[in-house]
């Protein structure tokens, strides 16, 4: 491994652990990787394997190359409009993350009066967020019907298909975050 790579996976490693809040036994345990080996990676000491490597990146949910790719600068400007948008029938769906994170998924929807959305299941194993920013939309799923106000927020499986109406006369705006089960300590 050359001398950039092993202090870049040292860099990343104990960032992407620590702000995990997770401790290097406790990684070990989750990835099968002796604790010592962990250690010497965050030292930018060790040549590891690429079993190890993907193991690692596993535990911690990231791609081999968020793991030894050069870290993160602390702080990234994104002006306005740079970010991806599509249109959805007549709803405007902005994402809010610039660049993929496994497992994660957040969007901003722009529901015009007298809109509707339908939203198929997602992945099995994760959890729709939907906050309602402005006006009021309508949720509906196969038996229940949910009407959320500026401020409300509901929690949802990510396999369960639902429609989103805007029966309002005005714009209404949510944001979804559909999420991955966090992680079991």
């Amino acid at each position: 491994m050359t001398d950039r790579m092993s202090s870049n996976l040292a860099a990343n490693l104990k960032r992407l652990r620590e702000a995990r809040d997770v401790t290097q036994a406790e990684l070990a345990n989750r990835s099968q990787v002796p604790r010592p080996t962990l250690a010497h990676l965050e030292s930018g000491a060790a040549n590891p394997t690429l079993s190890v490597l993907a193991k690692v990146a596993d535990a911690l949910q990231v791609s081999l190359e968020e793991l030894v790719g050069a870290p993160e600068r602390p702080v990234v400007f994104h002006p306005a409009g740079s970010l991806a948008r599509r249109l959805r029938g007549r709803v405007s769906v902005q994402q809010l993350m610039p660049e993929r994170v496994p497992g994660m998924s957040v969007e901003r929807f722009e529901f015009p009066a007298g809109t509707r959305l339908t939203a198929a299941g997602g992945a099995p194993g994760t959890r729709q967020y939907v906050m309602c920013e402005a006006g009021e939309l309508e949720l509906r799923t196969s038996d229940e019907v949910w009407r959320l106000h500026r401020g409300d927020l509901i929690s949802l499986q990510g396999e369960q298909s639902h429609v989103f109406a805007n029966r309002g006369r005005g714009k209404a705006v949510a944001d979804s975050v559909v999420a991955l089960a966090p992680l079991l300590r």
